[in-house]
């Protein structure tokens, strides 16, 4: 049996849950058509996603296409929830990106599209809503092109495109041979599994237009792959979820080998005491147990409660994931004393769903603080609370989550000596790495200096001590080296490089010196050519950068970077503007810096390490009150 797992993606409302409903419809795995507004769609099976009527996870479903089984993963399209879709990413073989005919290309859609480049996935171009009064899908054909790649081939058009990127074409038509359109597929055919070619259909899944083109699309372009049974099992934990009677389940795309149920199963190279109690095949809100799950396959496995998303299962390199989304505001969640542990064990359970989503519980201020992403996913965690929880939950209004990276290289000594018995002596280089690079950490220091079970001591406190920097947020892009150190023989306490390390982290960053990094949105901006001035002018008040401008049959098209924090209601601004006839799009575009007074300080959470002699006396268990 040949296997293919396919991604759909898009930007919000572009017609991609409706389009996977039809194709289930068409290949004979529903009676009835599905329906995003009527809320009976396979894969929005969740209570939320059937009122709302937008995708929050991504599902899986199935269908048979002649020899080929297809896992369809159906994501989100809305960029609150682009965590899904970057999580999606890592087990598929292939992705059809769905594109508004009348919309044209928007920001997700440029965003996945790169995602699914930097891992070389073949894809499937299909232009929806060509039945929309007005939209020109030979106009989105050529803006994709120029925005996205040149080799985007219409199915079954004789384009002369192929010839400049497949050699055996390019051979044929050299020596005169006569060109059939058997021989322009199959040179499409081979780009594309290449993924340097991408197939193109047009169609409006809503009343079934060019779907069956699009089923056939897929079934000849794209490579499906024999299961892979044998050898050792290996794959990638890339979605959990919670079950009321099963408990946590763990969804796997494997790579080779195969699971049983019953089988124990190795996370990230460690074989713990977690059994798989039952493999479940996924499709939609249907779960069936399946027994095994063979190389090539995606299934659901039940009972590895300590399985979280990203784990390595078996023996795996992990695959390299895009970054499409981060949580950048932070929220307080709030309820009745009394139901404060019950909201602290569903918060937890909904981080795990959602990494993104972390928190943080204060216990001296009874305070707990949840990241999001957006007000979306608010409105979405407010529902999960109240209808899986029964938890009435009210939020502060969000605010910005900002980061720190030193500014220059800085060195941080601490000799830890007194009062004895103690000895850790550390010394740590911090140096800034280029933006978004992340953490690296290194020792240069000699075992006879600093025995490596205390290296190891220091190179796991210091991403905790990074948590805080000097102005209470998260630092990023940074080396820290450890250039320097001693333990003693006798007077060194297992507990001691522990203490010392944050103390020498602080220091290290205030000899640096710290600057703030700022969350930055991509604004696609298209409205009436007057209105060209007004939004120029929104993006510059917003301390923006943008694009020349592009003005096409009297309508300007603007692309612009700006801070989070400065265009928060920019949207209802916008559209305001634009008197609802502008077009509007926005994703996370990274962090840039940010100066100190346009920022923000976070209230730092306990002792400062730089006050230290109340931070050692407190990790000593010796500061009173």
């Amino acid at each position: 049996m040949k296997i293919l797992n396919l991604g759909f993606l898009a930007h919000a409302d572009a017609g991609k849950t409706t389009t996977v409903e039809r194709l289930l419809y068409l290949a004979g795995e529903t009676r009835s058509l599905g329906s995003v507004d009527a809320g009976s769609a396979r894969t929005d099976w969740l209570s939320v996603e059937r009122e709302r009527g937008i995708s929050v996870k991504s599902a899986c479903t199935r269908l048979n296409a002649g020899d080929m089984t297809v896992n369809i993963v159906d994501t989100p399209g809305h960029a609150d929830f682009a965590g899904e879709v970057e999580r999606a990413l890592s087990v598929l073989d292939a992705a059809v990106i769905v594109v508004s005919a009348a919309e044209g290309v928007q920001a997700q859609t440029e965003q996945y599209w790169a995602a699914a480049r930097s891992l070389d996935l073949p894809c499937i171009f299909f232009i929806n809503k060509i039945d929309r009064a007005g939209c020109e899908p030979e106009g989105v054909l050529d803006e994709l092109r120029r925005l996205c790649s040149p080799f985007i081939v219409p199915v079954g058009r004789r384009d002369e495109l192929l010839y400049d990127i497949d050699d055996a074409l390019a051979e044929q038509y050299l020596n005169g041979d006569d060109i059939t359109a058997a021989m322009l597929a199959q040179a499409l055919k081979r780009q594309s599994h290449a993924a340097k070619a991408f197939p193109c259909v047009f169609g409006a899944s809503i009343n079934g237009t060019g779907v069956d083109a699009l089923l056939e699309t897929i079934q000849t372009y794209l490579p499906a792959r024999e299961i892979r049974p044998d050898g050792e099992p290996s794959g990638v934990v890339y979605k959990v979820e919670h079950d009321a009677r099963m408990g946590k389940l763990a969804h796997v795309r494997l790579f080779e080998g195969t699971l049983r149920n019953r089988d124990s199963v190795k996370l990230n190279g460690e074989l713990g005491e977690d059994k798989i109690i039952q493999i479940r095949r996924v499709n939609g809100a249907r779960h069936e147990d399946i027994g095994a799950l063979s190389g090539g396959d995606i299934a659901a496995l039940c009972g590895l409660k300590n399985a979280k998303i990203g784990d390595i299962v078996g023996e795996l390199s992990a695959r390299t994931r895009p970054r499409l989304a981060a949580a950048v505001f932070s929220v307080r969640v709030m309820t009745e004393e009394t139901r404060l542990p019950a909201l602290l064990k569903a918060v937890a359970e909904l981080s795990d769903e959602d990494p993104l989503m972390s928190h943080e519980w204060n216990a001296d201020e009874r305070e707990l603080n949840v990241s999001v992403t957006g007000r979306i996913q608010i409105e979405i965690l407010e529902y999960l609370l109240r209808e899986r929880y029964n938890l009435n939950a009210e939020f502060s209004e969000p605010t910005v989550i900002y980061k720190e990276t030193p500014m220059h290289t800085g060195i941080g000594l601490e000799a830890y000596t007194m009062p004895k018995p103690c000895w850790a002596i550390i010394q740590l280089k911090a140096e800034p790495l280029p933006r978004g690079t992340g953490y690296q950490f290194e020792s240069v220091v000699a075992p006879r200096d600093m025995a490596y079970r205390y290296q190891s001591h220091v190179e796991a406190t210091v991403p905790e001590a990074l948590k805080q920097g000097i102005y209470g947020w998260a630092v990023e892009d940074l080396k820290v080296t450890l250039i320097g150190g001693e333990h003693h023989h006798i007077h060194t306490h297992p507990l001691d490089f522990f203490l010392a390390t944050p103390i020498a982290v602080m220091k290290a960053l205030t000899d640096a010196g710290s600057t703030l990094l700022e969350p930055m949105l991509r604004l696609k901006l298209t409205a009436d050519e007057s209105a060209a001035g007004k939004l120029i002018g929104d993006i510059i008040a917003m301390r923006g950068e943008f694009d020349s401008p592009v003005v096409t049959s009297g309508r300007v098209h603007i692309e612009a970077t700006v801070p989070v924090a400065s265009s928060l209601d920019y949207h209802a601004r916008f559209m305001s503007l634009t008197s609802g006839r502008g077009k509007f799009s926005a994703s996370f575009s990274g962090y840039a810096e940010c100066p100190i007074e346009l920022g923000a300080t976070a209230k730092r959470r306990g002792i400062n390490p730089l006050d230290r002699d109340k931070w050692i006396l407190a990790k000593r268990g010796a500061l009173n009150g």
